[in-house]
């Protein structure tokens, strides 16, 4: 503890700090609420002195000073302990007395942030708030239409396929019994992106699972979840809800001793594999689970010791390149489960895209891949890597749709599209527009986090401390004394509700287009937007 009156470079006071509290004295009644609530122990209980003049009759009496001392509420000033502006102690205070306010002066931070020669990491949020997406009309309506599909009567399913699509010719052959006819699974085209079981709570991945469980078993929506980097708990792995799932090998390996030894176990086979290469808030990097986060369970399940940060490799450190990666680690995967599950990488959207895409076209055993744009990821990266690095998903999607066009392959490998879908709340019309372009679903991970845990991040910094495991709602801290604040069962009610209202926005876009059908895969005739040089990037109308 620093000694009174001794000045540093670390010294700050709380006008110096990115958000500082306000307190009202006349409202609060000291119930303590709002310090047991706070995650990182931003304020704290002090005590005040107040000095107030009196003033006595008679000109020959000299002005006195009276102290009074009260108990009140202090902001911690230590950068450790710095308030993020999350309003905690505001949504629990019964008088309205407290509550964070943004300083709206540079970052006086900037000195501890970069404090040990470490850059600053940020959790779930880049800065840019615009979206391409949300710019994209729909412009061709059908004038004649199904009655039965007007808005409010919709009733057709919307589902795509997760699995390499052979030509008819060879498709013929393969169910004659002459060749090898790859697996294909039907889904949903919106599938959760991988959020790993450690970068989440317990709680929240539980929540998850239930509610992919319940649209599965009880609405009959074939909603797909992916594990992420790091295994997945060995209770799910033994269940016949592991249908439901995708799970993710990434450059670490965290967690798969527990999945290889699950095999002979395993009730059903999951949905897929994902192999990860890349994802779009570090391209090039791999992932990143601070020591904040590896409690006893999470090391347990990935097999190291507790209390160690656990970084991946920027690649797969036994894979020389994609071609060697389809030759060897795709195909490992394949016998792993007999040929029975589809496999595919997921990569980071950047210019080399094209270069992996059709390196996958040229091998039969390529289920489909997964890109991830620039504003995808909700864990620890680097704030250069979130603001300066990547590539725009809608751009990317498109360029590999129209690869594929070129090659004649557009209907046999599915390319699925994630980073920054509904960022802004319009999660329909963007996926809408992303299948329009040539994806062939949608992954979805920080719109999830804030739709149904409420995720309190924002695009000015708030909150934000994903990465350290303070979440102040419980939705990435392992923490139980946060946690616990979350239940999994509201968390499974909400991503129902997410589902259907996604159901029922995505009909109404695509009923008038007079697509009830198939999804309109690449259907750019159908699109415009009002920025000629994005028109022309996209290869889509420029409408005014």
């Amino acid at each position: 503890m620093e000694s009174v009156g001794k000045i540093h470079p670390s010294t700050l006071s709380a006008k110096d700090l990115h958000w500082h509290i306000l307190w009202d004295k006349d409202k609060c009644t000291l119930c303590g609420r709002c310090t047991a609530v706070c995650p990182l122990r931003a304020i704290e209980l002090g005590v005040h002195q107040k000095r107030e003049i009196t003033v006595k009759l008679g000109l020959m009496e000299k002005p006195g000073n009276v102290y009074s001392v009260y108990h009140g509420i202090d902001q911690v000033t230590e950068p450790a302990h710095a308030c993020i502006g999350c309003g905690m102690c505001t949504q629990v205070c019964p008088n309205s007395a407290i509550y964070p306010v943004l300083n709206e002066e540079i970052d006086k931070l900037r000195y501890h942030t970069n404090s040990g020669g470490e850059p600053r990491r940020r959790g779930g949020r880049r800065n840019d708030a615009g979206s391409l997406l949300d710019r994209i009309k729909f412009i061709r309506i059908s004038m004649l239409t199904d009655p039965a599909l007007d808005a409010g009567r919709h009733e057709f399913e919307l589902r795509t396929l997760l699995g390499r699509i052979l030509p008819p010719e060879e498709m013929i052959e393969a169910s004659r019994g002459n060749s090898w006819m790859p697996p294909v699974r039907e889904i949903y085209p919106l599938i959760i992106g991988a959020m790993s079981f450690g970068a989440l709570s317990p709680n929240m991945w539980e929540g998850l699972q239930m509610g992919v469980a319940y649209l599965n078993e009880e609405i009959g929506m074939p909603v797909r979840i992916s594990t992420g980097e790091g295994g997945c708990p060995p209770r799910l792995l033994r269940s016949r809800f592991l249908k439901y799932v995708i799970l993710q090998i990434a450059s670490g390996y965290f967690g798969w001793d527990e999945i290889i030894h699950a095999l002979p176990e395993m009730k059903e086979d999951p949905c897929a594999i994902e192999i990860k290469y890349g994802q779009g808030a570090k391209p090039g990097d791999g992932g990143l689970l601070m020591w904040y986060k590896v409690n006893k369970l999470i090391a347990a399940i990935r097999g190291v010791p507790e209390g160690v940060s656990l970084p991946s490799p920027p690649t797969h450190q036994t894979k020389y390149s994609i071609e060697e990666s389809v030759a060897k680690m795709i195909q490992s995967m394949y016998m792993a489960w007999g040929f029975r599950v589809p496999v595919y990488p997921k990569i980071s959207a950047t210019t080399t895209s094209l270069a992996v895409l059709n390196n996958l076209a040229r091998n039969p055993y390529a289920a489909a891949l997964a890109i991830d744009g620039e504003d995808g990821g909700t864990g620890a990266a680097y704030n250069v890597s979130m603001n300066h690095m990547g590539h725009p998903i809608a751009s990317n999607i498109r360029d590999a749709y129209l690869n594929l066009v070129k090659i004649g392959k557009q209907n046999e490998i599915p390319v699925f599209a994630g980073g920054g879908v509904g960022k802004n709340g319009n999660l329909a019309a963007n996926a809408a527009a992303l299948i329009m372009l040539g994806a062939s679903g949608i992954q979805i991970g920080k719109y999830i986090m804030q739709a149904a845990a409420g995720c309190v991040g924002s695009e000015t910094d708030r909150c934000n401390i994903c990465n350290i495991g303070r979440c102040p709602k419980g939705i990435t801290s392992q923490d139980p004394r946060l946690y616990r604040r979350l239940n999994p069962e509201d968390v499974a009610q909400r991503v129902v509700d997410v589902f259907l209202s996604f159901d029922s926005e995505l009909k109404k876009i695509l009923a008038p287009l007079g697509r009830s059908t198939s999804l309109p895969i690449g259907m750019s005739d159908a699109i415009g937007i009002d920025d000629y040089h994005a028109a022309r990037r996209l290869q889509i109308k420029h409408v005014v």
